[in-house]
């Protein structure tokens, strides 16, 4: 016979394991589920954990991270709400060095979720100057979170304000490649921010270097290829044949989705 551990069953569990754990071993239970993306758990584990004041601030953190996540998955705006009051309730100096980063990401995240995706880059942008750069995984995730926000202001803004946002997103994603050649997430918005400056042959010659790179990265190259090749097709190529033959482009876009097809088969891994 198969069992299926309902929500209610996970919360009851948690809570029983955190009566007999200290309140350490649970903050770590907290993390752990929260990492695992059982948020619902994450928070009932953290919030035990509350009351003790030498690690009441990381725990503010971690319920503020899991009712972020939450809002991600539910749309529930009691979550957002929620999130921001744990937010509230943390002193920087309480935490951690990586704690310290932590908040940022969530404060980012709330901005963000919020409708300020300008001051969500200013968080992200503080996160990524103190995040440790052989964590590569995290520094991309944080990466992307940036020129994420920053792509959406640029969406909200003025033209002239719209290309200067994108221009910073340009000269990072080159600082972030001339140090290491294999960043994915600044392989996609170097071409993407190019687009968005209004330099659509950069955009098109960044595309297709960064496919080619991409292939050299087994299985970390496939989402950042298939994400180059929606905007390629969908961005890239329609921009580009309007500036080749404004009058009567699609041909041009047809000759352009030819070329890109037989550059993915000669690179396919």
């Amino acid at each position: 016979m198969k069992f299926v551990i309902t929500q209610s069953a996970l919360l009851a569990i948690v809570a029983l394991s955190s009566i007999a754990a200290s309140p350490r071993e649970t903050l770590s239970r907290a993390r752990e589920l929260y990492n695992s993306a059982q948020y619902g758990a994450a928070i009932e584990a953290a919030r035990t954990v509350s009351a003790t004041p030498e690690l009441a601030d990381a725990a503010q953190l971690v319920l503020a991270r899991a009712y972020l996540e939450r809002f991600r998955v539910t749309d529930g705006a009691a979550d957002l709400v929620a999130a921001r009051d744990a937010l509230r309730q943390v002193h920087a100096p309480g935490l951690g060095t990586d704690d310290r980063v932590e908040l940022l990401v969530a404060l980012g995240e709330s901005l963000y979720l919020d409708g300020q995706p300008g001051a969500a880059a200013e968080q992200f942008d503080l996160a990524l100057a103190r995040a440790d750069r052989k964590q590569a995984l995290r520094r991309e995730r944080l990466l992307d979170w940036w020129a994420i926000s920053l792509d959406r202001q640029a969406q909200l803004a003025p033209e002239a304000t719209a290309r200067a946002l994108q221009t910073r997103i340009v000269r990072r994603m080159e600082d972030e490649l001339r140090g290491d050649a294999g960043a994915t997430v600044a392989s996609y918005w170097l071409a993407a921010g190019a687009r968005g400056m209004g330099d659509i042959e950069r955009a098109w010659d960044a595309a297709i270097a960064g496919w080619v790179r991409a292939s050299q990265l087994g299985a970390k190259g496939v989402a950042v290829r298939d994400a180059l090749d929606r905007l390629v097709t969908q961005a890239i190529i329609p921009d580009r044949a309007r500036l080749i033959a404004p009058v009567s482009p699609d041909a041009t876009a047809a000759l352009m989705r030819s070329q890109w097809e037989a550059l993915k088969r000669a690179w396919r891994t």
